[in-house]
């Protein structure tokens, strides 16, 4: 394969995937974030990085967000929302965290493609990225791209689109966004 093909080849499935989610799971999620004193952020690997971009951004809309395990995480508590991305929704530290949220009464939204992993116990709300996951099931869709790069591209595109429709809807100037553009850099 070349570049070009290689490229339009992920563009597709990228595209393929973010037209499989589903826009009522996005939109409850959307009203989660805006309800919520903090956000909190958890995942492993790459996702973990899709995950921080996230909150990164998030945090430039305002939104007071945490990744987990940083430094100057604070306790979490019942006004505030988990968001725990795990494509498998079986990654052992994600489900512990998870349920410890819960046992502090905070609500879980997990980003995944399986919707029946151990996660939906601890599960407020469950927005599927219905791609491959390490577990094959039928119902996902495949990739050419190693392990679970799909998933990890279109948590982060989801991610950005949240963060434009916030945008969108709470009539944010994007010029004035920079104000909380880290500035020690």
């Amino acid at each position: 394969m070349n570049f070009t093909v290689t490229e339009q080849k992920i563009i597709n499935e990228i595209s393929r995937t973010l037209d499989s989610i589903s826009t009522d799971e996005t939109e409850v999620l959307i009203e989660q974030i805006k309800k919520a004193d903090r956000v909190f952020f958890v995942g492993v690997g790459r996702v973990l990085l899709s995950l921080q971009s996230i909150a990164k951004r998030l945090a430039h809309l305002g939104i007071d967000t945490v990744v987990v395990g940083e430094i100057t995480e604070p306790a979490i508590t019942e006004n505030d929302l988990l968001i725990v991305g795990s494509g498998s929704g079986e990654s052992a530290f994600p489900l512990a965290i998870a349920k410890k949220a819960k046992a502090f009464h905070a609500k879980v939204a997990h980003i995944g493609s399986n919707p029946n992993s151990s996660m939906k116990e601890v599960t407020d709300y469950f927005i599927r990225i219905p791609v491959q996951t390490k577990l094959n099931f039928s119902n996902e869709i495949a990739s050419i791209q190693p392990m679970t790069s799909l998933f990890e591209q279109c948590l982060l595109l989801l991610g950005d689109t949240i963060a434009l429709i916030l945008i969108e809807n709470e009539d944010i100037d994007m010029s004035q966004l920079w104000e909380y553009h880290a500035n020690l850099e």
